[in-house]
C-alpha cells in the first residue's frame, strides 16, 4: 500500500510540472509496467510454443475389459475430488485429485506412496485418466504428458458414460 500511495504521489506530481526528460529516465524499474495484448514474435526455439496436444481416448468397453482383469502394469486415475468420489467409482481405480495431480507427480516414489496410498506410477506405465464428463481427465493427461508421462490415455466419457452404460445392462 505504502508503495502504491508513493508511486500515485510521483506520479501526480510530475503530471503537474513540466517532464525532465532525464529524471524521467532514471526512475526505477519497479515503477514501469509494460502491457500487450500480443505474445513475442521471437523466431528462437525458446519462444515457440508446444503444439495443442489431445490423449489418446479410450471407450466404455476398453475400460470395462480393464476393470475386470486389471493389470499392475497399468493404472486406471480418477481425478475427481474426494467429495464427488463419495458417489461412486469405477472398480480398480485410485483418486488422485487433478488439483494435486501436477505437485504429487513432483514427489518422490515413497512420499507419493504415502500420500496416495498406492504406488506412483512409473513413466511408460499405462495410465488412464477419468473424470466426471471428460474435462478435467484431459487435463490431468496433459499434466503428465508434460511431466515425461508417454504412455496416457483419457476415457473421454469418464464416470458420466461408465453409470449411464453400467445402469442400461441392469435394466
Amino acid at each position: 500500500m505504502l508503495r502504491l500511495a508513493i508511486a500515485r504521489r510521483h506520479v501526480i506530481a510530475t503530471t503537474l510540472r513540466p517532464v525532465n526528460v532525464a529524471r524521467r529516465r532514471s526512475l526505477p524499474l519497479s515503477y514501469v509496467r509494460f502491457n500487450s495484448s500480443r505474445s513475442s514474435q521471437s523466431s528462437g526455439p525458446a519462444s515457440k510454443a508446444e503444439p495443442f496436444w489431445n490423449a489418446p481416448t479410450i471407450a466404455y468397453e476398453q475400460v470395462k475389459l480393464r476393470t475386470e482383469q486389471p493389470s499392475p502394469d497399468a493404472y486406471l486415475i480418477d481425478v475427481r475430488e474426494p467429495d464427488e468420489v463419495i458417489l461412486g467409482s469405477i472398480p480398480s481405480s485410485v483418486n488422485l485429485p487433478l488439483s494435486v495431480l501436477a505437485d504429487s507427480l513432483h514427489l518422490n516414489p515413497v512420499a507419493f506412496k504415502e500420500r496416495h496410498g498406492f504406488e506412483k506410477p512409473k513413466r511408460n506405465q499405462e495410465i488412464v485418466f477419468y473424470c466426471r464428463s471428460g474435462k478435467r481427465s484431459a487435463t490431468a493427461a496433459d499434466v503428465a504428458k508434460k511431466y515425461g508421462y508417454s504412455n496416457v490415455l483419457n476415457y473421454e466419457g469418464s464416470w458420466l458414460d461408465w453409470t449411464a452404460k453400467e445402469q442400461g445392462k441392469s435394466s
